[in-house]
């Protein structure tokens, strides 16, 4: 569904970015990982490579919140191939202080979070617009979350040491609207803007949790994170061509 179609994600060496690269390798489409972390970033080039026998993934190393970065990042994959078809947005970027209860997070460092994740955000969609508007076509589609969507059930971390993050939920929410704004904004330059919504996303939590959330959903409970190519595979190939400012869930039924 992607034959040679060159798609780059931005926090490819991370939980849910190794998963969409190895989706995008295995519908025959060209996966370029864009992230900071450039050890990880290329241990997860050699590995992917190795399991699914393809030269067909790249390394860029990239700063969401850099303009120059952005910009050296898209004159090398452009000139490497000769255009870009897609950026998936799915960096996670954060600082030390990122996730305390409410009343324990200082300003400083929610408006840290807020602007080197949605502010990283809206600056890599920028950047690779401008070039999309150049070449004639492009697609983004950047990951959000339920907790844009729904207010938070915080019942479901009694009795554990997570919480949800204030900065998550303002900042998935911001990007669901920026999808639609940009989506808006980019009408007949034939950029299509799209999000992707996970519902809680197995990453070793503790049983009591895992158990509470299944309660809340309507089969599976949580999901494990090849839960989402489907989507992704949709969103990034023809088959959505017209599909464009809109907000997927996939949460098995958790925000209903």
């Amino acid at each position: 569904m992607l034959r040679d179609k060159v798609v780059v994600i931005t926090g490819g060496a991370g939980l849910l970015g190794r998963e969409f690269l190895k989706a995008v390798i295995e519908n025959n489409g060209i996966a370029v990982i864009a992230d900071i972390n450039e050890e990880e970033a290329c241990n997860t080039k050699n590995h992917l490579g190795k399991n699914l026998n393809t030269t067909e993934i790249a390394f860029v190393k990239l700063d969401i919140t850099s303009k120059s970065s952005l910009e050296k990042a898209i004159d090398y994959i452009s000139e490497k191939y000769g255009r870009i078809d897609a950026l998936v947005n799915s960096a996670y970027p954060k600082n030390k202080n990122y996730g305390k209860h409410f009343f324990d997070v200082k300003y400083d460092d929610f408006i840290r979070n807020m602007g080197i994740h949605l502010g990283g955000y809206f600056l890599a969609s920028q950047q690779f617009a401008l070039f999309f508007k150049k070449q004639g076509y492009g697609n983004i589609i950047n990951i959000a979350s339920i907790y844009g969507v729904t207010a938070p059930k915080f019942e479901l971390y009694a009795r554990t040491a997570m919480t949800m993050p204030v900065e998550y939920a303002a900042i998935k929410a911001g990007l669901i609207h920026l999808t639609k704004y940009m989506a808006k904004y980019f009408k007949g330059m034939n950029i299509r803007v799209n999000s992707i919504s996970p519902g809680g996303i197995l990453d070793n939590q503790p049983d009591s949790f895992v158990n509470a959330y299944k309660e809340q959903c309507l089969n599976k409970g949580m999901l494990d994170k090849s839960d989402l190519k489907g989507t992704l595979i949709y969103l990034l190939s023809d088959m959505s061509k017209y599909v464009n400012g809109q907000n997927i869930i996939v949460d098995d039924g958790f925000s209903i």
